[in-house]
């Protein structure tokens, strides 16, 4: 079996009692404020009267926020991937950029922890079942972190471990994170998210189940096994369990490789995973809502589009889904009025939203569905259209009595489309977005 050395400050003990995880918080409080005093000092000496705000988001504090709650993972860690909009429409960018240092990794658990998890999931000798096992893993995120294992038949595993104490703590961390965001001044007093945190529970217990994230893989695995383009990993049912995720390894480079590509590979791969996401809302009602390029590999031999992680898949109400299909019809006609009626629909205007706002907020929508409004391929690497929605949805954001948090399901559905405008930017895609909708225009 493979080894890692446990002394390696990439491997740090993940907090797994509520006490420790809480502990952690609060040093990180006392760190900041320690901090907040350091950069008053320094800016006082050279005759600067600062404000707070100019204190509290120093690059110090952003490090140490973003490296404490790598280190705690859990849901400390995805409240602030879940709070970090690439859209740019919810936060201050300056809490957008402390948020999304969260993206970089984390902190992966120390040999001896692993071993202790999976002897009480396996029971003792758990490594005779193994001709190989790799301690190191080749892949972490905020519930738990994967490992390369060959069984005793010769058969290559990824097997995905959760970090202890993450289920019994969600609740808690939730909630403790919310406040040292809200009493640190990093939030804004008017926003409220609290429909946005009580989601991010429910989602985040979903997630910890790793029982749940085997269904959906063998629930995609059989609606694309007919689909050559895609392979999904096979679920190992014997060395699976709530806590426990054992799948197929599966061979690939991660999905950025593709730029390196002919213009007809990455095209074809761009179409492949829009078509995908049309797929998932329009005709399933499940999406796999997590944006990151890491759920993805591309598989240069085969030719083929590896879907990895099923954690964060939602379910949307038909009604929901017929709503997006008028909002992307009415966009393609450049319809504001029926824009309007469908994003009513999809529950983005709440009563007290002012039409003035409705209607920044649907000239935001328009931006958003540029690609779907074009005749023609739309070249991604040619536009600046990710950057114009962030500075559009920020001053949006700006505006007196706006801030209220969006529908929770179009959020996460937001962001996975945002995420695909940005890898298309990266894979420097040109794609004819409406023809590819065409397929999907009118109900099945």
């Amino acid at each position: 079996m493979s080894d890692r050395n446990p002394s390696d400050p990439k491997h740090r003990a993940i907090p797994a009692r509520r006490l420790s995880r809480l502990a952690s918080l609060g040093g990180l409080a006392t760190r900041v404020a320690g901090g907040m005093v350091a950069e008053g000092v320094r800016q006082l000496s050279q005759g600067n009267l600062p404000k707070p705000a100019d204190l509290l988001l120093t690059p110090g504090n952003a490090r140490r926020v973003a490296d404490t709650l790598a280190t705690m993972r859990g849901a400390a860690m995805k409240v602030g991937q879940l709070l970090s909009m690439d859209a740019g429409d919810l936060l201050p960018p300056e809490l957008s950029q402390i948020l999304a240092r969260l993206r970089a990794g984390g902190h992966a658990m120390p040999m001896l922890q692993l071993a202790a998890i999976l002897e009480q999931h396996w029971g003792k000798g758990w490594e005779a079942q193994f001709r190989q096992f790799g301690f190191t893993p080749i892949a972490a995120a905020s519930i738990g972190q994967v490992h390369r294992a060959v069984d005793n038949n010769g058969q290559v595993l990824a097997i995905k471990v959760q970090y202890p104490g993450v289920r019994q703590s969600i609740d808690a961390d939730v909630d403790n994170v919310a406040t040292l965001l809200r009493v640190s001044g990093l939030l804004p007093k008017q926003l409220d998210i609290h429909s946005l945190l009580e989601e991010a529970k429910i989602q985040l217990h979903a997630e910890a189940d790793y029982r749940l994230e085997a269904d959906h893989a063998r629930a995609y695995g059989q609606r694309l096994a007919l689909q050559p383009r895609f392979r999904v990993p096979s679920i190992i049912d014997g060395l699976s369990n709530g806590d426990v995720l054992t799948m197929s390894f599966e061979a690939g480079e991660p999905i950025e490789t593709l730029a390196r590509m002919p213009a007809l590979q990455r095209n074809q791969a761009a179409a492949d995973l829009l078509s995908l996401c049309f797929r998932e809302l329009f005709d399933w009602g499940s999406v796999q809502t997590d944006p990151n390029f890491a759920n993805y590999l591309y598989d240069a031999h085969s030719d083929q589009l590896v879907l990895l992680d099923f954690g964060a898949v939602r379910y949307y109400r038909p009604e929901v889904r017929e709503a997006y299909r008028a909002l992307f019809n009415a966009a393609i006609l450049q319809d504001a009025a029926a824009m309007g009626e469908a994003a009513r629909a999809i529950g983005y205007f709440r009563a007290d939203v002012p039409a003035e706002h409705q209607a920044a907020v649907l000239q935001l929508f328009t931006l958003a569905c540029e690609p779907l409004r074009q005749h023609g391929s739309y070249d991604f690497a040619a536009t600046d259209l990710a950057q114009r929605i962030r500075a559009a949805g920020t001053r949006l954001s700006m505006r007196q009595g706006y801030w209220h948090t969006p529908p929770v399901d179009a959020l996460f559905l937001h962001r996975k489309l945002a995420g695909l405008y940005l890898l298309f930017a990266r894979l420097r895609v040109q794609l004819d977005v409406q023809a590819l909708f065409s397929e999907f225009r009118s109900p099945a």
